[in-house]
């Protein structure tokens, strides 16, 4: 993991001694923006002092931090360095599928209500551009029972669809999808799934391969705890050659920067795009962004996502309590599957949720308000000592907001 010079400071559950910036008492808005760690700092400053010293000749060392962080992503999501190409976020590397997908005029299209627009607006670009039929599925009452959903979903398969479009985590509720239920279903009726990670990859198990996941898209600066600029695309090793990438650039060719290294005039435009998902990395990407996401997956990678999710949800567990003795409302799963690193509430009618969140800030809880909810969020820095502080500024903001 990358650390400042002379710095030893280790990742550790419940430990925030990486982010001696941080200004918040409690910090739970990764679901929003992770805070950076000196580690990610560092590597970052890292990255920028190279291009100092060397402005082009920071390629090659850029070159091998890519491959790290293919390398470092297909760990964390369950599959191949190969099948993953590196994105600016999660919306540039759905934004390539869904315009590159072998659609065919009429194909069905099914999209969930209440996702985040980053898994929205690009398939409904495709949709208008290849003439597909939109059809969406509720997730009314799958927060109680996962089989609402899939029934529901197995019903429209039945009738016919050719892509399914789901977020592994929902990033109001943070109810978290039947991933490999879902594929299987899709797969016995011909269909294909991409699912948007963002909101789980770094907090929530993902094994793409075991799970039969075709497209796997998330961005750095939520749970992998990088910065915005840098995320990625994975695709299926069985679906690579079907696409056809109309979103390709200057590095989707085959030998790509041949031309530019002295040997000759080999400037040629026909040489054949590249049969690996990196033929969607058109262009130069972020290194300072790609430095970031090492830097954060590295501390990942060493405490390990399963026990960073057994650390979030004693934490939201614990916090899950004081909120229901308040007579609170919350959105969480009833069921273990369905959890994930998000608690979110509906406050009451008579409670401003803006006054309420600005209450919280104030005191020193940072949150997150998306579309009505009052989120939390933590990751492996918060501690559960923490949650009396966040339980009492709570019930302080809410009175000061009634």
């Amino acid at each position: 993991m990358a650390h400042s010079p002379g710095d030893d400071r280790r990742p550790a559950l419940g430990d925030r001694a990486l982010f001696p910036d941080l200004e918040a008492k409690a910090y739970l808005s990764h679901a929003a923006i992770a805070p950076a760690s000196i580690g990610v700092q560092a590597a970052v400053a890292r990255m920028l002092g190279v291009q100092a010293r060397l402005g082009q000749g920071i390629f090659p060392e850029a070159e091998e931090l890519r491959e790290r962080v293919r390398a470092k992503l297909a760990r964390l999501l369950g599959t191949g360095a190969e099948n993953v190409a590196l994105a600016s976020g999660t919306s540039h590397a759905l934004s390539h599928l869904a315009l590159s997908f072998p659609w065919r005029s009429g194909d069905g299209l099914v999209l969930l209500q209440g996702e985040f627009p980053a898994n929205v607006t690009p398939w409904r670009a495709a949709a208008r551009l290849y003439g597909l039929e939109v059809h969406w599925l509720s997730l009314e009452g799958a927060e109680q029972d996962p089989d609402r959903l899939l029934g529901a979903l197995e019903d429209r398969l039945e009738r016919g669809a050719r892509l399914v479009a789901v977020s592994a985590v929902q990033f109001q509720t943070g109810l978290c999808m039947p991933l490999a239920e879902m594929a299987s279903l899709c797969h016995r009726y011909g269909a294909e799934i991409a699912v948007d990670a963002i909101q789980a990859a770094g907090v929530v198990p993902l094994e793409t391969d075991a799970w039969g996941l075709d497209y796997v898209a998330g961005g750095a600066h939520k749970w992998l705890m990088g910065i915005e600029g840098a995320g990625y695309l994975v695709v299926r090793s069985e679906r690579v050659r079907a696409l056809q990438p109309v979103t390709a650039g200057w590095l989707s060719h085959e030998r790509p920067i041949e031309f530019l290294l002295g040997g000759g005039e080999l400037l040629d435009y026909e040489r054949p795009l590249v049969d690996t998902p990196r033929v969607f990395e058109a262009g130069s990407g972020s290194v300072l962004g790609c430095a970031a996401l090492e830097a954060g997956m590295d501390a990942i990678l060493e405490l390990g996502v399963g026990a960073i999710f057994a650390h979030v949800t004693r934490y939201l567990d614990e916090l899950e309590l004081g909120l229901e003795a308040r007579g609170l409302v919350h959105g969480r799963a009833r069921y273990a599957a369905g959890r994930s690193g998000i608690l979110s509430l509906r406050l009451p009618a008579s409670v401003g949720l803006s006054a309420v969140a600005l209450g919280l800030r104030a005191r020193g809880i940072a949150c997150g308000t998306p579309d009505g909810w009052l989120r939390f969020a933590p990751h492996y820095p918060n501690a559960c000592a923490e949650i009396p502080e966040v339980l009492a500024a709570l019930d302080a903001s809410l009175e000061d907001a009634s």
